[in-house]
């Protein structure tokens, strides 16, 4: 027998409607807030995510499902879904147009790590990205957003939010903070001592437990901000009191990709063991240009459906559509002539063998169809239909032609 790779999951029966009803909900508040969806393919370049996520990152350093094609090409699964959307943006050469954006996705990603609860090595995302708006108006949009879209789930969360300046004010405080860091170089993980030679902010995202004791006496970012980053967050906090969305400043917050600046958030669960964090996401303001665009502001975020899953409160499943029986052998090939018509507005279910009228009943109330609706010997004499609404318990008997 032949099973799923580790780390990869089939979706199917209660998860699979799961799922379905996470997209459904997602795309139809994104919908409101003028987002419309936009597809990338799965397999990218290489170079797209080592530009854009960063080669500092762990995504790039370890979990990349990366390999050489047929034709020499050097190509790799996604694993994030906002570096395919801005290399579209560009590719479509939106980024020249004065028309601002927003897209929607929402599929599989790939990244090659130890599988554990809600995290696989692949996962799915659903994600927004909003380019061309500059204004902080618009990150507080995206977390209104999101907590709408927990909020109709069922999903309780905590909102952390953060600041992680520009290059006017990161500069001056990554000199600061490499100082605070070689003064306890070595008492700090491995990882942390190979970003503090890449990409040293990430040392603040680092999870060991002993690390963040240690890192809690750095510099904070949010205390070294510029006029314009400082008032920009302080309208954003604003914005977020006056929503009555809850919210905790965590100093430490970076985010795992290179591209971010400026605003950073994450919506988190206390609900799924380690792995807490539900969706994040931020401004990042230069990927475009890094991605060799006009340089164009942008923020945007992802939420890990796996990681939702089990959080979900489902709404209750209504009877629906239509069940078709015969008691008579006769009788089938006439029902799915019946069905091919009635499938134009509802869903029909047909029971292609005669059964008898309690088989047909339980089918029908496994099938939760809101009627049922059977041919027996008396029916198929006189060209007519038995219905009954399941939920009224109300019967008739019509001709076939009116059905």
């Amino acid at each position: 027998m032949i099973n799923p790779l580790r780390g990869m999951k089939d979706l199917t029966f209660e998860e699979s409607r799961r799922y379905i009803h996470i997209i459904d909900t997602a795309v139809a508040i994104a919908k409101r807030y003028g987002y419309s969806y936009i597809e990338t393919p799965i397999l990218e370049e290489t170079a797209l995510f080592k530009r854009s996520v960063g080669n500092s990152s762990d995504i790039v350093n370890k979990e990349m499902y990366q390999f050489e094609d047929k034709g020499g090409y050097d190509v790799c699964m996604r694993p994030e879904g906002t570096a395919g959307v801005a290399r579209a943006f560009i590719s479509d050469k939106l980024d020249r147009q004065p028309i601002k954006q927003k897209f929607y996705y929402h599929g599989p990603m790939f990244r090659y790590e130890r599988p554990q609860k809600g995290r696989l090595r692949e996962f799915h995302q659903f994600g927004c990205e909003s380019f061309g708006e500059e204004s902080v108006y618009e990150d507080f949009t995206i977390i209104a957003m999101i907590s709408q879209i927990f909020d109709a789930l069922g999903i309780g969360y905590d909102l952390q939010i953060n600041s992680l300046g520009c290059s006017e004010c990161m500069p001056p405080y990554k000199q600061n903070l490499v100082s605070f860091l070689a003064d306890i170089k070595g008492d700090l993980c491995e990882d942390c001592n190979r970003r503090l030679d890449t990409n040293p902010i990430r040392v603040l995202d680092c999870k060991n437990k002993s690390c963040r004791l240690l890192l809690s006496n750095a510099p904070k970012l949010i205390n070294n901000l510029c006029n314009e980053c400082d008032s920009d967050f302080k309208k954003l906090t604003l914005l977020l009191d006056h929503a009555n969305i809850r919210y905790t400043i965590d100093t430490n917050l970076v985010r795992g990709l290179d591209y971010y600046n400026k605003t950073a958030f994450e919506f988190i669960s206390n609900e799924i063991g380690s792995q807490s964090a539900i969706a994040g996401g931020g401004r990042y303001d230069r990927l475009v240009e890094f991605l060799d665009g006009k340089p164009t502001p942008a923020v945007g975020f992802a939420i890990g459906i796996e990681r939702i899953m089990e959080l979900v409160k489902m709404p209750k499943t209504l009877p629906e559509g239509i069940y078709l029986g015969a008691m008579q052998e006769e009788a089938v090939e006439l029902l799915l002539s019946l069905a091919v018509r009635k499938r134009l507005k509802t869903k029909v279910t047909v029971e292609y063998h005669a059964r008898s009228f309690k088989s047909h009943m339980k089918n029908a109330d496994k099938a939760e169809a809101k009627y049922v609706a059977l041919i027996g010997e008396d029916e198929l004499k006189n060209g007519t239909i038995w219905i009954k609404d399941i939920e009224n318990r109300e019967e008739k008997t019509i001709p076939v032609e009116n059905f």
